[in-house]
Formats: structure tokens, sequence, C-alpha cells
């Protein structure tokens, strides 16, 4: 819309008498407070000039408001006061223009000066009877919005797809919704907790009597437990340790906490507003209170429809297409200074990788929920550090002793001369034990004394973690204002009253009162519920069948591997015949690192797919508020990625090579010889199969989804409809952000899924991947950064939510821990060979070391007792008589052959005590050291009671005051403070006694002159 010139001319006449109208209100004010009167306007010629009206197109008349009231941008500066003055151009220039200005993003109506809160889109195209009853619902919601108080400005571009509504919360509806949501807002600064904090240090004094009489005040500094003084020293060492790690306060200024108390309008005298009222509420708060009023406004007319209300489930039925606050500014080098900028540049910058996150700016920017999830990754992150150097010294331990074991050496050794019996029947060749020298040594980098260690540290580690996570939780939410935070009742869902529009059956609901759509349990949701989980049950099934798969081409992979030599042809090349050899030497490598490659893929394909029917399948259950249906969700997809991820790990860990029976008479399924561990035990073959599905899906298979796709998808967009730049410069700030990808509820759920199954990789199997932390950190680095710049350059701002803690996850990640322990107490007993090792050298060793382990470990079978359509046949198989197998049982001329040995079951029992004692010692352990760590740290506790007490206190006192007709101020607050802390007094050991409740009188003149 261009400017009429009676418009531009009225401004410029205005702008011209600013500052004289500026001086003169000045020297008014500075006049009053000596006693004098002058008066307001210097001359006549200011006085008319503010009278005259614009005579403009739309008929608007142009207030004084428009130029005197300052405003702040995005970022926070002041605007000065011509900003009005070139409002409306301003609005004609593009976004990116105005980023470079050092004004910044213009944020406000094109009319006044009034703050855009929140943005409304919706579109022009369509069918015109859906776009009349759109246009009608919009009118009716609008009406609504304006009766609250909120203000609105449209803009309604001609032949532009999508139109917006610019909404606007005064400073009235922002103090009444802030008292309704009990909005805990700073108090004046004379009760700021800083302050309180000084008036409480003079209670550390006592009266000490001199010998020629009269008290002088002496500094007593309070006795220390030994334990307290450790603990603060540690902290104090930890704190010097991370200072390379912090942030440069000069640039990113920490945000101090205020004493806070809840918003009050009757209670104004007590909180700390400014001149400016506009500039009170932070943008998160704005945001998060016209949110709340548009999820309870209605649209339709009809009483029978009184749940068509919300935002939700106007965008739900087409009547917008999204809803969403205004980014404060951008976040390319080059714009002006905004929170956004300063976010991406110290935050989401790959050159501060390193550095603390500054999680206060975060929170101020995009709220609690979203502040809190990278609050508790940069927590896991930091716990990972010191189980990182432990698996890694682990690991470098495995590697110093891998060449020098008994058993590595024993079965490298070729003057031994195993006979192993075939692979597989009737194809197989027998082979010798000393071609998987390199698979034993590599086995025994992970199979030693140290991962028993390391899985009983891993055990404690996890329940550090969570205790200590509640802890930093709790001082999160007393620094927040989250401690006496109270979930609001939700409304239904917009899909659930979509899909019961049609249902006659109504219910009113026992908290709002509304009459809902109802659907009986039993004749409506329990088939419903049967068939989803029914569902859930066959999706499960299809993981494992998928595994089964895998296993079928491990085996026949195996199998061909094991007779490519006896098919290859004869042949002069060096290079076949050598590679031939080098095939069958790595046939077990080969076999494992392919076939977790392709389940990898399987998984990767299966997780697409459960997504998508998670979502159908909840969706189809009709849940009502948007907190039942995240919880469903939630349960339904871990259950199934938890099948899909682990149930190959499972499967590896403690059924692989369980029930294979022997050679001639191997156990069978399906008509063929169940998979049997390598020489080297299956703990290689558990760990290879963990490296490559927990690094390749999360460093390589997230971070393609979800870095690389939407980039790519971004370049073919912009290659198929490229924008002409007459088209980019015409873009004001909220097309802008229209064009970014809308912030889900669902964005943070994926992101809190992914780190849960990393923590049940780390902990579930631990004792088999020494390096997965490291692993894991090195992803954790990265996904922070990730998520930072998705949410700062490619995402629209999030509605600021208000959440206290991490929700269900924590009892996910909790139950994950438990689990951890009997997890890797099997994985120690069964999968390793530590048991057998153990009961060898105490047991069945002549000088109690390893030698002679292998050849006790291996079995004698009598190639006679083949069946004869499973006897191998090549030539030269004639000739051996007696081969071996991994296996506790009794040679073929014992009196009991081929069954078990004594040692077999001497292992066994001492596998099942290992697991029963390792299990009950952690669990005590661990539960001692979750009821040693206190949820909330002592200190803390104090200061929220203290801060209660005194914010009590202070309000019970000046309400009485106002009572009796006195005004109060900061002085009477001050005296308030200063009587309260007179009611203590401390004893010689700097303990606080309470005096009296109430100062009776102050002090006479002769006790005065005798305190020193």
């Amino acid at each position: 819309m261009k400017i009429s010139w009676k418009r531009k001319f009225l401004q410029q006449i205005l702008h011209n008498n600013i500052n004289k109208i500026a001086a003169s209100h000045w020297e008014h004010r500075m006049s009053e407070e000596k006693g004098e009167k002058i008066p307001m306007l210097a001359n006549k010629e200011t006085d008319d000039s503010l009278n005259v009206t614009a005579n403009t197109s739309d008929d608007t008349p142009l207030t004084s408001n428009e130029v005197m009231q300052p405003q702040t941008n995005g970022g926070g500066q002041q605007r000065s006061a011509d900003v009005p003055k070139k409002m409306e151009e301003e609005e004609e220039e593009d976004a990116d223009v105005q980023d470079k200005k050092p004004s910044g993003r213009n944020m406000y109506f094109k009319s006044e000066p009034r703050r855009i809160d929140y943005i409304l889109a919706w579109s022009t195209e369509g069918k015109p009877e859906k776009l009349a009853h759109s246009k009608e619902a919009r009118a009716v919601f609008e009406e609504n919005l304006e009766k609250e108080g909120l203000k609105l400005e449209r803009d309604e571009k001609e032949g532009a797809e999508i139109h917006y509504l610019k909404v606007h919360a005064p400073y009235e509806v922002l103090t009444r919704y802030a008292e309704i949501l009990k909005v805990r807002m700073p108090v004046k600064k004379s009760m700021d907790l800083d302050k309180i904090q000084q008036k409480y240090a003079k209670l550390e004094t006592i009266l000490i009597k001199m010998e020629g009489g009269g008290f002088k005040r002496q500094v007593v500094t309070p006795m220390k437990a030994v334990s307290t003084r450790l603990w603060d020293t540690m902290t104090d060492i930890t704190k010097k340790l991370f200072t390379p790690f912090q942030l440069d306060p000069n640039v990113v200024k920490p945000i101090k906490r205020r004493f806070n108390v809840a918003y009050s309008r009757d209670k104004e005298y007590l909180f700390d507003i400014p001149e400016d009222k506009d500039t009170y509420f932070d943008n998160a708060t704005r945001n998060r209170i016209v949110n709340f009023i548009l999820r309870r406004k209605p649209f339709s007319r009809e009483k029978e429809k009184a749940y068509s209300f919300g935002i939700n489930k106007m965008i739900a039925d087409g009547h917008y297409t999204d809803a969403y606050p205004l980014h404060e500014g951008h976040w390319k080098p080059g714009s002006a200074d905004n929170e956004r900028k300063l976010l991406f540049d110290h935050w989401a910058n790959w050159r501060n990788c390193f550095k603390i996150q500054p999680l206060d700016h975060v929170r101020g920017y995009f709220g609690e929920k979203i502040a809190i999830y990278f609050a508790w990754l940069g927590f896991y992150m930091l716990m990972l550090i010191p189980a990182s150097i432990i698996g890694l010294l682990v690991f470098i331990y495995g590697c110093a002793i891998s060449g020098n074991s008994y058993p590595a050496n024993e079965v490298c050794d070729e003057s031994k001369n195993f006979t192993m019996c075939p692979l597989c029947d009737y194809q197989c060749p027998y082979w010798k034990l000393s071609a998987a020298c390199s698979h034993a040594r590599a086995s025994r980098i992970f199979d030693n004394n140290a991962t028993v260690f390391f899985a009983i540290f891993m055990s404690f580690w996890g329940t550090l973690f969570l205790e200590f996570w509640k802890r930093k939780q709790a001082a999160l939410q007393f620094k927040w204002d989250l401690t006496d935070f109270v979930t609001e009742e939700q409304p239904p869902r917009p899909e659930f009253l979509a899909k019961l529009e049609h249902i006659t059956t109504y219910k009113e609901h026992p908290i709002t009162g509304i009459k809902e759509p109802h659907l009986p349990f039993w004749r409506r949701r329990f088939p419903i519920y049967l068939m989803s989980w029914t569902a859930m049950l066959f999706l499960a099934f299809l993981a494992i069948v998928a595994v089964v798969g895998v296993i079928a081409y491990r085996i026949s992979t195996l199998a061909a591997l094991q007779v490519l030599t006896r098919d290859t042809p004869v042949t002069n090349s060096t290079f076949i015949a050598s590679t031939a050899e080098l095939v069958y030497q790595n046939a077990s490598l080969v076999t494992t690192v392919t076939a977790a490659c392709i389940n990898l893929l399987i998984i990767v394909i299966l997780n697409f797919i459960y997504n998508r029917l998670a979502f159908w399948l909840t969706d189809m259950e009709c849940l009502r508020t948007q907190k039942e249906y995240d919880d469903s969700i939630t349960l339904k997809l871990f259950s199934l990625q938890f099948v899909n991820y682990y149930s190959s790990i499972i499967y590896i860990a403690f059924v692989k090579g369980r029930m294979v029976g022997r050679p001639g008479k191997y156990a069978t399924l399906f008509g063929g010889r169940q998979e049997e561990c390598e020489a080297g035990g299956c703990l290689i073959e558990l760990c290879i199969q963990l490296a490559i599905i927990m690094t390749g899906k999360q460093l390589i298979v997230n971070n393609i989804v979800e870095i690389l796709i939407p980039k790519i998808i971004k370049w073919i967009k912009r290659r198929i409809w490229p924008e002409t730049q007459e088209q980019k410069m015409s873009k004001s700030p909220w097309e802008k952000d229209y064009k970014l990808q809308p912030a889900e509820t669902t964005s943070l759920f994926y992101e809190y899924l992914e780190m849960v199954l990393q923590f049940g990789f780390l902990t579930l199997f631990v004792a088999a991947f020494p390096l997965g932390p490291l692993f894991a950190l090195i992803n954790n680095i990265l996904e922070i950064r990730f998520d930072a710049v998705k949410f700062t350059t490619e995402l629209r701002r999030p509605m600021a939510e208000r959440i206290p803690d991490i929700g269900v996850w924590y009892s996910v990640l909790y139950g994950i821990s438990r689990i951890a322990v009997i997890s890797n107490a099997f994985i120690i007993a069964l999968t390793s060979d530590f048991i057998p090792r153990l009961v060898y050298t105490m047991a069945y060793s002549p000088d109690g070391s390893l030698e002679g382990y292998v050849d006790h470990t291996l079995a004698v079978f009598n190639t006679s007792d083949f069946e004869e359509a499973k006897r191998p046949v090549f030539e030269g198989s004639e000739i051996v008589e007696t081969c071996r197998y991994r296996d506790f049982r009794n040679p073929p001329d014992s009196d009991d052959p081929y069954e078990y040995s004594q040692m077999y079951w001497h292992v066994l029992a001492a596998r099942f005590a290992f697991v029963v004692v390792f299990e009950n010692v952690i669990v005590v352990i661990t539960g001692l050291i979750a009821w040693l760590i206190p949820d909330v740290p002592a200190k803390l506790k104090l200061h929220i009671r203290r801060e209660a007490y005194m914010s009590n206190e202070i309000i019970i006192k000046t309400e009485l005051m106002r009572a009796q007709g006195e005004q109060v101020g900061e002085a009477d607050i001050e005296r308030i403070i200063q009587d309260e802390n007179q009611r203590y007094r401390s004893n010689e050991l700097g303990s606080m006694e309470l005096v009296h409740r109430r100062s009776a009188s102050p002090p006479n003149d002769k006790e005065k002159d005798n305190i020193v």
C-alpha cells in the first residue's frame, strides 16, 4: 500500500517537532520537582501541529503515540522516536534489508507502534464454499479476539496466495492473563535476592563483650562438615577446569535471576514495572499468553458446537494454515544484533561446539520445553566424558594384552594342529583353528577382565547420571521459576473433535463442564485398542522375522565362503589364489560385517514403516488430549524401535550358539543347522554388530536425514520454482518466517527417542563395546549443534511452552538402567569367556594360568560317527579320524560319549552364581547411591524456602500497611526486609536462632553506645 502525500506531510511536521516536545516535556518535569510551573509547550506552533489529523485514504487519524512512544525491536534495543515515521516505508522494504539496518527487523503494526506477538496465516485458494465458510469462521474468531482485548491488523496483498493477521496483546490483557496463569515476574530491585542475601550476611556477626565494657561485632564463619568442605573443593576444581569452555560474558551476557513472585494486579507496587510498560513482559511470555487466548476462543456462534474453539481446531479444519510467533531478526552475518543472531553465533555455530550452552538465552527465546531438552542433552554429553575416558582405557588395555594372551597364542600356534569339524554339512571341509588367529586376537581386545570392571562402572554410571540429572533439573526449575508449575487442563485435540463430529452421544466433562462427544469404552474403544495392539504385536514379529532372515543370510554366506577354496579353479594367477585364500581366512569377519550392514538397512526401512503405522494406529484410538496422544505414541514408537534396534543384538548376545548341538547330532531349525559362535566367541560379533548399528544409525543415517536431505529438498525447490529478485525483495518478516518449516509438536519427540535409544545401546550392551560412550560423545557434540542450527535457522519460532521436566522419558531411562544391570550380567556370564577362564584357572589349570585353556575347551569328535548323508566329501577328508569343536563334552572313548562333561556343569553353576551376585550387589549399591544423593540440593531447598518465606512476609506486611491507609514505597519495603533480618541472631557457631516474632522496640541510646 502506497503512502498518501498528506500523511507523509503530516508525519514530517510531527517529526520536526519531536525534539521541541521532548525538551519541553523534560523541562516541565524538572520544574515540577523544584515546585515551579512552566507551560508544557513552548509555542503555539507546536501545539497546533499536534492537533492536526491526517485525511488519509483509510481515514485513520495519526496520533502522537505513533511518534512519541519508544519501543524495543526484536533484539531488545530501544527504537528511537522517529521509528513510526518510517514504519510504513520500512514495511515496503524486504525483511533482509531491514535486518541489515541498526534498528533491525520491523516487528510492529503498520498503522501504529504495537508489537506483533503472533501471526495467523490463511490461504486464499480453494473451493468457493470452503473459502466462504472459513471466512465466516475467521470473522467470528477475530471478533472474539477483539472482545478479549487483543489488537489485530491484516496484511492482505492483492494476488497473494497467503494472507496474514497480526496479533498484539496490550499491557492490560497481558497483566490480566499473567495473574490468571500465575506468571512469576521480577520484583523491585530493593527486594532482589542479592539485596536480601547481603542483609542476611549481617547475621553472620555476633556481639563480643570487651574487657573494658561494651560490645563489639565479630564475624563468625560457621563450621562446615568434612564432606561439605570436600564437596565445595571438588566443585571449585570443576569450575576451574571448565573455565576455558565458558562463553565470553562480555559478549553473551549472563542472565541474572531476579527475585520473582506470582504476578498480581492488586500488588503492582511490588513489581519492577518500567515506565514503558509494553517492555515489562518478555517476548516468550507475551507469545505464551497470546497462544493461551488463541486456544480458548470459539469460532462458531452455534451453541451445539461448543467444542468448536481454539486455533488448533481452526488449523485442523483449514480455516487457518498456521499460527506462529515471529523470529526477532535474521541470523546471517551482517544482520542487526538480535537474540536469534546471538544464539546462532554463540550457540549453533560450529566454532562454539566445545563451549557450554547459553541455556538462559535459549529459554528466553524458545521457552522452557526446548531449553530443558538442550539442558538434558548437554548434561548427558558431560556425563559421557568420564565414561568415554574409562572405555578408551579399557580398549587400550585390551589392545595391549591381545598379543600376549595364552588363549590367542594357542589358537594362532599352527604346531598345535587343531583340526576343526566342518561348519556345514556335506559341502564344508575340515579346517585348521589357526585360520581364526586374527579373529581370536581381536576378540581378546574386548573379552578380558577389564570388561567386567567396565560393566560394573557403567551400571553405577547410569544411576549417577539419573540422580545428578534430578539435582540439575531441580536447580533449573528454581532458576526458571518452575518449582510451583501446575499443568493447565488441556482442551480436546482438534483431530479428536473432527473424528467424532457425527457422534450423537455427548458427555459433560467433569472439569470444564463442556459437553463433548463420547465413545463408549466396550462398544467403541475396546475394539480399536485390541486392533491397535494386535497390529503392534504383528509389527514386532516383523522385526523378528527380519532377524531370522539375516541369520539365514549369515549361515548361507558363511557356508558359501567356506567352499570357495575348494571350488576355485586351478589357475596360474596369484591374485585370484591370494584373494580366495584371504576370503577363506576371513570368511567369518566378512559374513558378520555384511550381515550387520544388511541389518542396519532393514532397521532403517522398518523404522520408516513403524513411524507411519504408529501414528496411524494412535490416530485410530481417538485420544482426547494432546498429553494422552503423546504418551500413547511414545509407548508405541519406543516399543517398536526397541524391538527393531535391539532384536538382532539380543539374538547374538543371548541366543546364538546356545542350542547348536554337536557334530553328528546338530539341532536343526527349518531343516538347517543353527548358527554357532566363531572360534573367538560371540562377543566380537556382538561388538561388530553394535558398532555398525549404533554408529551407522547415529552418525550417518540420522545426520543424513536431519541435515543432508532437507538441504537437497531446498535446493530442488529453488531449481524448480526459482524466485525473481523482485519477489525476494517484496517479502515481509512474517512472509519470510512462513517459508520456514513449521515447528511441529513432535519436533522434540524424535530427538528424545534418538538419545534414549543411544542410552540403551550404552547401558544394555556396554560390556561388549567399551568404545560406545566415546562414539556417543562425538555424536552428541554434533547433535547439539545440528539441533541448534535447525531451531535457529530452519524452523519457525515455536511457541514458548513451559514444562518442568523431561516427562515420561525419565521413567524410560530409569527402566533401561535397571534392565541394563541384568543384561550386562548375562553378557559377561554367557557371551564372554570370562567365567570359563575363571573356572579353568581356579579348578583345572595345574599352575593357575590360562596355558592349555583352548585345548581344554575343545571337545573331540570321531569322524566315523558322522551320518553318511552329512559326512564331508572331498579329497583328503577320509584321512581325518577326529576333529574338534567348541563345547564341554566327554570324548568318544568315555563311558558317556558326547555327554556334557563335569567342567560344563561347573561353568554353568559359576555363570548363574555370577549373575545372581552381580545383579544383587549392583542393585543394592545403586539403590544406596540413589538414596544418599538427594533429588534437591540442601542449599537449594533452603534457598527456595527462604525466598517463599520472604515473599509471603513482605506481602502480608505491605498489605497490612495498605489496609491501614498508608502508602507503600521502596523505603517501606526496605524497612520490612530489615525488620525480618532483625528477627534472627547468630550464635557462636554461626547458626541462626530466632529472637522474637516482632521487633519490640528500637534499642535505647545507652545500648547503642555500648555496641562498637
